[in-house]
Order: C-alpha cells, then sequence, then structure tokens
C-alpha cells in the first residue's frame, strides 16, 4: 500500500504546509537526500501543547505534539516533492522536547513523530533518531521535530 493511500485508510489529513517563521527555508534537497528544516506544534493555525514537559505539558500530550510536528513534516514532503510516493524512506528524525529539568522521558514523546512515520511508510519509516531536552523552545512550543529522507526521482516538484 502507498504512503498516500494510507494516509487515506487511516483517515488523516494532512495540514497545510507551515511557511517558515524566520530566515531559512523549509526543505534543503542534496543529492537524493531532502533535509527539512524543524516543525512545530502548529495545527490548524493555532499553536497547541504550549510549555514544557513534565510542567505544564504531560507525557501523553507530548506524544500528541511530536505526531503533530509528524504531520508538519509529512505536509512538507508532500508540499515540496508533490507526493509522498517520491519517498525512498525515512533516514533520521531528531526531536527536540523543552523538558522540566526533572523529565527524562523525551524518547517517549519523540515517539509520537517516529511511530506516525512508521504507520505511513511502514518498513520505510524506521529511521535512525535523537531525542534531546531542551531548556525553551521557539514561541514556547513543547516539541520540534526535523527529519531527513531518501528520495526518488529528480529534483523539487517545480523542477
Amino acid at each position: 500500500m502507498s504512503a498516500e493511500e494510507r494516509l487515506t485508510e487511516l483517515g488523516i489529513e494532512l495540514p497545510k504546509a507551515p511557511v517558515p517563521a524566520a530566515s531559512y527555508v523549509p526543505c534543503v534537497r542534496t543529492g537524493n537526500l531532502l533535509f527539512l528544516s524543524g516543525q512545530g506544534t502548529m495545527y490548524q493555525g493555532e499553536r497547541r501543547f504550549l510549555g514544557k514537559l513534565g510542567k505544564e505539558v504531560s507525557e501523553e500530550e507530548g506524544y500528541q505534539a511530536a505526531r503533530i510536528c509528524g504531520l508538519n513534516l509529512l505536509a512538507q514532503l508532500r508540499n515540496y516533492l508533490g507526493t509522498l510516493e517520491r519517498v525512498e524512506r525515512i533516514v533520521h528524525l531528531k526531536g527536540f522536547v523543552a523538558s522540566d529539568p526533572e523529565f527524562t522521558k523525551q524518547a517517549a514523546v519523540i515517539n509520537g513523530a517516529s511511530d506516525l512515520m512508521e504507520e505511513i511508510f511502514g518498513e520505510a519509516g524506521k529511521h535512525s533518531r535523537s531525542a534531546l531536552g531542551m531548556a525553551v523552545l521557539p514561541g514556547n512550543i513543547s516539541v520540534e521535530v526535523e527529519l531527513i529522507a531518501e528520495i526518488k526521482g529528480d529534483g523539487h516538484i517545480d523542477e
């Protein structure tokens, strides 16, 4: 089953790809690798899950926040490539978790994005990963996730 079919089967509608909020581009390609800038917890125009894990945000809420980051990454992939069918595999995912000093379950939080990639891409969604605790993230979001994907075909959708 294709990634696009899998989205439909799971009833997942991707949000509009977020527009960069600072001086960067959403994606940079080198060879057959596509590096995606970190995506946060903006969903349907609303910043969600604000604050630190272990203080204002629970572990389960953090998992959902990471899943939103994953949905935004998928939206960026589709926006750049035209379809998720051009994704060969998810190579690496790096998650940042705004954490209270006592919170130590960053890996469990970032599973929200990792699990989504495997749900959508199957075996090709399995990836290497880092899950890091941070003092604070931009706009007081609780989670940010970036991604590296191996892609098929030539160039950007417009090339």
